[in-house]
């Protein structure tokens, strides 16, 4: 594939053609449209992908992530050992508020789920594990992961980053930086309009306790 398309650009065309179909599956033609690759480049592309398990057909045909990032994904999010740790906090916090919680980590430009849990409830907020969002967008989790915090620790967003979904989320610190958000999430018909007076509280105390339980040291510089 190197050969045929020419060193490091294939790798960022193949990136390309991940990241697009990340948001949605898409036909050839839908790939060629939202890449801007040539129809024979995007083709090829998107071909090797399927080949090594990275992208697939879905039953209309069309291509979409692979079942192999799956198992990508979970090996790279066991690599993040603060994952592991936060998981009582992360079980007591949706057991409490019977709401969907996640762990945020900074990855560039971009925040990625590396720990989540689904709230029990049919309807409910799903992040999936890996999901990467924004980090300059919309939402509590990227708000805290850039600093913005109220009074009481703890940040809220309601229906920012979609409609209907409301949010609180704290800083996980270590040596006074902000490495990690936890986040809880759900339906604003029972989070209310004021989600931070509900669950602020429970938040801050599941970012004290990661803290704890992953050895960091908030408080150092």
């Amino acid at each position: 594939m190197g050969s045929t398309l020419g060193g490091v650009g294939v790798l960022d065309k193949a990136v390309l053609v991940l990241d697009v179909l990340e948001v949605e599956p898409r036909s050839l033609a839908e790939l060629v449209d939202a890449t801007g690759l040539p129809r024979a480049t995007a083709h090829r592309l998107a071909t090797a992908l399927e080949e090594h398990g990275l992208v697939r057909r879905d039953d209309e045909g069309r291509f979409t992530l692979g079942t192999r990032l799956v198992a990508l994904g979970r090996a790279a999010t066991e690599a993040f050992p603060l994952a592991g740790a936060a998981h009582k906090a992360l079980r007591e916090l949706r057991d409490a508020t019977e709401e969907s919680v996640q762990l945020f980590v900074p990855e560039a430009d971009r925040r990625v789920c590396i720990a989540a849990l689904q709230s029990p409830h049919g309807l409910r907020t799903i992040v999936p594990l890996g999901a990467s969002l924004p980090l300059l967008g919309l939402g509590s989790g990227a708000r805290v992961l850039n600093g913005e915090l109220g009074a009481g620790g703890w940040t809220e967003s309601v229906g920012e980053r979609e409609a209907g979904v409301a949010s609180v989320s704290a800083p996980v610190l270590d040596r006074g930086s902000i490495i990690a958000a936890v986040s809880v999430s759900g339906p604003i018909e029972r989070t209310t309009k004021h989600p931070g007076r509900r669950y602020g509280e429970a938040v801050v105390a599941a970012a004290r306790r990661i803290e704890r339980d992953a050895g960091l040291r908030p408080d150092l510089p």
